[in-house]
């Protein structure tokens, strides 16, 4: 992974002219570290937590997970501290109903891998699906338009089948610990450009966005011993609770399940109407920031754009010990 964004760094913006031999020499030696460091800590591949959570009456809803290592839990040793385990309980919890959890997501995946991932989630007829997604293309030099473009065409292909979307948005790669300066800053830079522009891709498609760079980014940043698995790049159980934690509101909010004071933007927090580019800027550097579409005295946009809604939502608390019935 850093050895490739190494690359994507010297020749993705402007080539040597920019970097300069002499500091491209330097991001080539500081990949290289990074990936014996990263490379000699070998994780097992993640638990399957699929299963039914929760209990209640009524039909189960459907949550479908897809996506990279990040969706799929990569790094924890058991289903249940997996990020869709957590957030399958957590949506049992607030809609007093059983949810039935199907993960798709696969280690390493990139955007173009979501086509495929959806092909096996159809039969889980989902009713709300979350894909993290991203890393893996900052890392294999995707180009940022055909990554938008295929996450913009996975979106619209769940709300046409009439699945609400959440789509936690290119963590920070700026964080891993084993990248040295200045290819950590680099790696920062291309998350949250790519971020953004997941963002005004999913919002325009009828989904909405979590900021998932700055969750794994100043709150990683200040605890790596605490919020990182062993190989000091994938979330560790406690990372992946902090993660899950942010994105939960959203889902919450997706399927219709606040009540109606709980849905009210708050001045206080931080909350606000934007053109979609500006929130979208916004989120990336904000903990846990959700956008969603908005219209402002009826009209979807302004002069200067699409509208959207900027909610820093409050982190719901998970629960202790999600379990499958």
């Amino acid at each position: 992974m850093a050895r490739r964004l190494a690359a994507a760094a010297a020749y993705g913006g402007g080539g040597l002219s920019l970097l300069g031999a002499a500091g491209y020499g330097l991001l080539r030696l500081q990949a290289k570290l990074a990936r014996r460091t990263i490379t000699g800590r070998p994780l097992g591949g993640p638990p399957d937590p699929d299963g039914l959570y929760g209990s209640g009456d009524g039909t189960p809803l459907s949550f479908v997970v897809a996506g990279d290592s990040a969706a799929a839990g990569y790094g924890v040793e058991t289903a249940e501290e997996t990020p869709g385990a957590l957030l399958a309980a957590g949506l049992a919890e607030v809609a007093h109903r059983p949810v039935a959890l199907t993960t798709v997501a696969q280690v390493g995946a990139q955007t173009a891998d979501l086509a495929d991932q959806l092909d096996h989630a159809e039969a889980a007829a989902p009713d709300v699906a979350l894909l993290i997604i991203g890393g893996n293309d900052i890392t294999h030099q995707v180009k940022l338009t055909e990554s938008v473009r295929l996450l913009d065409e996975a979106v619209r292909r769940l709300r046409e089948a009439g699945c609400q979307v959440v789509v936690g948005t290119c963590p920070d790669l700026g964080t891993i610990r084993p990248i040295g300066q200045p290819l950590r800053w680099l790696a920062r830079r291309a998350s949250r450009q790519l971020a953004a522009a997941q963002t005004i891709a999913v919002v325009a498609a009828g989904g909405r966005t979590v900021s998932l760079g700055s969750i794994l980014g100043p709150e990683f940043d200040a605890a790596p011993g605490e919020l990182f698995s062993e190989d000091q790049f994938h979330p560790s159980s406690a990372g992946y609770a902090h993660a899950a934690a942010a994105v939960l509101p959203s889902l919450i909010g997706a399927l219709g399940l606040w009540a109606p004071g709980d849905e009210l933007p708050e001045a206080v927090r931080g909350d606000s109407v934007l053109p979609v580019s500006i929130a979208a800027v916004a989120a990336a550097d904000h903990a846990g920031t959700e956008v969603a579409a908005a219209t402002v005295g009826g009209r979807a946009g302004g002069p200067r754009g699409p509208w959207a809604q900027l909610r820093n939502r409050r982190r719901r608390p998970l629960p202790d010990a999600p379990e499958r019935v």
